[in-house]
């Protein structure tokens, strides 16, 4: 379960983009600082990069690139 607030991931987010958060299943700890590592990547090709070549993140990842899948 991801942490609220360790990303700022919107309803209009790629159905592909992913993130480390999807998938730490650990208990929120309110004593440690949030690290926000920013570490994005692309479903369709398993780096950082989009199949069009650009960066894939929460604000490059969006409606008018044409490998956009809508979630």
């Amino acid at each position: 379960m991801e942490r609220p607030g360790l990303t700022k991931i919107g309803i209009n987010r790629c159905e592909k983009l992913r993130w480390k958060g999807m998938f730490i299943q650990a208990e929120w700890d309110p004593t440690i600082q949030h690290s926000n590592d920013r570490s994005f990547w692309c479903q369709h090709t398993w780096n950082c990069l989009g199949p069009d070549g650009k960066i894939a993140d929460e604000f490059e990842c969006s409606p008018g690139r044409h490998c956009y899948q809508q979630l």
